[in-house]
């Protein structure tokens, strides 16, 4: 299912507000609603199929949590259409750091230079 699709739905919308505080049982995420435990089961299992949430069975319960992963293209198109570019590499302020020191040291080595111009050009006068 497409990762989309499941979200448009506000009750499994609130179910991944439930399971971002971490991995919950079915019978504690159906108190939190006016739908039958089933009903729950149903949304948890197509957000499971939309990559949005895992289950663990342990014992005779199922366990439910969040799948950060299955939220990347969710994550890319609001990205996208807030025209957000992708993070700057370390690398780059590396880069950036280094020319600012360069630009420092040019500026204080031509200050310099022009001050012993004037120096000696007070001095021949």
């Amino acid at each position: 299912m497409d990762p989309f699709i499941a979200l448009a739905d506000p009750i499994r919308r609130d179910l991944l507000r439930a399971l971002a505080s971490g991995p919950a049982r079915v019978v504690d995420l159906a108190a939190r609603h006016p739908i039958s435990r089933p009903a729950v089961s149903k949304h948890l299992r197509l957000l499971t199929e939309a990559g949005l949430a895992t289950v663990e069975d342990h014992g005779r319960e199922r366990h439910y949590a969040l799948a950060p992963a299955g939220l990347a293209p969710v994550r890319a198109l609001l990205d996208e259409l807030a025209g957000r570019r992708p993070p700057i590499p370390e690398s780059a302020f590396d880069a950036l750091d280094l020319e600012v020191r360069r630009t420092v040291h040019d500026r204080r080595a031509g200050t310099d230079a022009a001050r012993g111009t004037a120096s000696s050009q007070e001095e021949s006068a």
